[in-house]
C-alpha cells in the first residue's frame, strides 16, 4: 500500500490559521535562551578580537541563512505538518523518516522540553526561594500551562508565542539601550579591534570553538517548519519568516554581544561566569542578579512556547501516515489542535522533569540530531521541485552543507562513545519500523515526490 493512502486521516490537517508574523516568532522565540548570556563571554575570551567576533556572528547568520532558504523552498514544495520529517519521507524513503520522528518523539523533544522546563524553575528559584521540589514543580506547570494553551488552538498557542517573542526582543533592546545609552561601559574596550590580545588562545582553535557555539546558540530554527500544515499561504510565508528569523537572531547576537565587550573590559572577562554575573552588577547594581534572573524566566518560557508548540506536530504527521500510533493523528474537534500529540509531549517531559535525568540524553543525541539537520538540507539535491526555488543553487546548499559537515565531525571526534551510542540508539528504530510496517502493510521503498 502507498504511504501517502495508509488510512482515513489523510485528509485531515490542522487548520491554516498562522500567518508571517507568528511563525517568524517560531524561528526566533525557540531559538533565543540562555545561550545568549552566556555565549558572548567564552566568544570574547577565546577570539580575543572584536572583529573576528564579529565575522564569525555574521559567517554562521550566513551559513544559517543558507540553510533557511533550503528549507523555506522544502516548506514551499511541502506545505505540511511536520517539517523534516515530511522533507526526509519523500527525499529518502519511509524509514529515515520515521528514525528521525522516533529520535525525536522519544529523546531529543521530551529531553529539551524538561531541559527548558527544568532551566526556568532554577532561575525562578532566584527570584522566589523554592526548594528542589518546588523547582520541579514549577517547570511541570509551566510545561502544562503552554500545552493546554496549544491544546486550546493554534490561535491561542500562536498568541503566546508572539507576545513572548516581542517581550524577549524588547528586554534584549532594553539592555542594549540601558547600556549604550547610560554609558555603564567604555568604547576603549573595543580596542584594539581586529588586533587580538596578547594571551588569547590559538586563532586556528578559537575558531572552531567559536563556531561550534555560535551554531548551537542559532540551533532550533528549522523548527519552524514543523507548522507549515497551519501557516496561511505557505509557499509565501515559510520561506520569508525563516529568512526574516535568521536575520533578527543575527542581530539580536552581535547587539548583545557588543553590550557585552562595551560593558566588561577585556582583562575581566571571565569564561565561566557569563553575561549576567559581569554586565549585570554594571546595569542594575546590586539587582542584577534578580534582574537577570527575571530576563531569563522570560526568556526561557518563550523558547519553550515555542518548542511545544512545533515539535508535536512530528507526532501527528507520522500518525496521519500510518508509521505511528493512530490515535495521535486526531485532532480536537472545537479547535484543530493535535491535542494527543501535544498531551503526549507534555507527559514525557513531565517525567523527565520529575526524575531530573534528561541533561546527558539529550547531550548523547547531539551527533544524529545535526546529521538529520544535514539530511534535511541535502533533500533539495535529490527533490526537483525544492531544488528550483533555492536562489544561487546548487552552490546555496554547501553554503550550510560544508560547515555542518565540520560541526559534525568535530563533534564525533570529541566524543566518539557518545555518537556510537547515539547512533545504535537511533537505529534500534529499524526494527520497530519492520514490525509497524508489516502490520500495515506498507512497503519500505521510497514514496514518490509529490504525492
Amino acid at each position: 500500500m502507498d504511504l501517502e493512502t495508509t488510512g482515513p486521516t489523510e485528509k485531515a490537517g490542522p487548520r491554516r490559521g498562522l500567518g508571517l508574523a507568528t511563525a517568524t516568532a517560531l524561528v526566533v522565540g525557540e531559538v533565543i535562551g540562555v545561550g545568549i548570556f552566556l555565549t558572548p563571554a567564552k566568544m570574547a575570551k577565546t577570539l580575543g578580537s572584536p572583529a573576528w567576533m564579529l565575522a564569525v556572528w555574521l559567517g554562521m547568520g550566513l551559513a544559517t541563512s543558507a540553510g533557511a532558504l533550503c528549507l523555506g523552498a522544502l516548506a514551499a514544495c511541502f506545505p505540511e505538518a511536520g517539517g523534516g520529517y515530511v522533507y526526509l519521507r519523500h527525499a529518502f524513503g519511509r524509514r529515515p523518516a520515521f528514525l528521525f520522528g522516533w529520535m525525536s518523539l522519544f529523546v531529543t523533544d521530551p529531553g529539551l522540553t524538561a531541559a527548558f522546563a527544568a532551566g526556568l524553575g532554577e532561575y525562578a528559584a532566584a527570584l522566589v526561594p523554592l526548594s528542589p521540589i518546588g523547582r520541579k514543580l514549577v517547570g511541570i506547570g509551566a510545561i502544562l500551562a503552554v500545552a493546554a494553551a496549544n491544546v486550546g488552538g493554534v490561535r491561542l498557542g500562536a498568541g503566546l508565542v508572539r507576545g513572548l517573542t516581542a517581550l524577549k526582543l524588547g528586554l534584549l533592546g532594553f539592555l542594549a539601550l540601558w547600556g549604550f545609552g547610560l554609558a555603564r561601559g567604555s568604547w576603549s574596550n573595543f580596542v584594539p579591534f581586529v588586533a587580538r590580545r596578547p594571551g588569547s588562545v590559538p586563532l586556528a582553535g578559537a575558531i572552531v570553538g567559536a563556531t561550534l557555539s555560535a551554531f548551537f546558540a542559532f540551533g532550533g530554527w528549522w523548527d519552524a517548519t514543523k507548522v507549515a500544515g497551519e501557516v496561511r499561504n505557505p509557499a509565501r510565508t515559510m520561506p520569508r519568516a525563516l529568512m526574516l528569523g535568521v536575520a533578527l537572531l543575527t542581530i539580536a547576537y552581535v547587539t548583545t554581544s557588543a553590550v557585552f565587550l562595551y560593558l566588561v573590559p577585556p582583562s575581566r572577562i571571565d569564561p565561566d561566569r557569563g553575561f549576567a554575573a559581569q554586565a549585570g552588577s554594571a546595569l542594575f547594581g546590586a539587582a542584577g542578579g534578580e534582574a537577570f534572573a527575571a530576563m531569563v524566566v522570560v526568556i526561557v518560557l518563550g523558547s519553550l512556547a515555542g518548542f511545544m508548540l512545533s515539535a508535536p506536530r512530528v507526532y501527528f504527521a507520522m500518525a496521519r501516515d500510518g508509521l505511528f500510533l493512530t490515535p495521535l493523528a486526531a485532532l480536537d474537534p472545537r479547535t484543530g489542535a493535535p491535542a494527543r500529540a501535544i498531551a503526549l509531549q507534555a507527559s514525557l517531559a513531565s517525567i523527565l522533569v520529575a526524575v531530573g535525568t534528561f541533561d546527558q540524553i539529550v547531550a548523547y543525541f547531539v551527533v544524529p540530531t545535526v546529521a538529520f539537520l544535514a539530511a534535511m538540507v541535502a533533500s533539495v539535491y535529490v527533490l526537483e521541485g525544492p531544488s528550483t526555488r533555492v536562489p544561487g543553487y546548487p552552490v546555496t546548499p554547501l553554503l550550510f552543507l560544508v560547515p555542518v559537515a565540520a560541526v559534525l565531525a568535530l563533534l564525533a571526534l570529541s566524543g566518539p562513545e557518545r555518537a556510537a551510542i547515539s547512533l545504535g540508539v537511533v537505529a534500534l528504530g529499524v526494527p520497530v519500523d519492520l514490525v509497524l510496517a508489516r502490520r500495515r502493510g506498507l512497503d519500505s521503498g521510497r514514496v514518490a515526490d509529490g504525492q
